[in-house]
């Protein structure tokens, strides 16, 4: 049994509904799109309303995936004869820098 959408009756575009199941690139794509949708206007107020509430979890996924990304930068660490190897470390395992402060 698959899960059809009335948009478009694919199993694959059940999947796209899901932000947590999108990779940045397309989070973005999508954020772009929405927001353009609601730039343009003309909506019925619960259309309005949806497409808000999906722009949000769009946002707050592609500010996921950027905060794990720079996680990722900051966890970089020197090692001998000066290169630079990437700690896989998860975001509540990592360990702040202050910078000196």
């Amino acid at each position: 049994m698959s899960i059809l959408t009335p948009m478009t009756d694919q199993p694959a575009a059940a999947a796209a509904l899901d932000p947590s199941m999108l990779t940045f690139d397309e989070a973005l794509a999508e954020l772009q799109r929405t927001v353009a949708e609601l730039e343009a206007g003309g909506q019925p107020l619960e259309r309005t309303i949806e497409l808000y509430e999906r722009g949000v979890g769009l946002h707050e996924r592609c500010s996921t995936l950027l905060a794990d990304a720079e996680l990722r930068v900051q966890q970089l660490v020197a090692r001998a004869g000066g290169a630079l190897a990437a700690v896989d470390v998860r975001p509540e395992d990592a360990i702040e820098d202050d910078g000196g402060r």
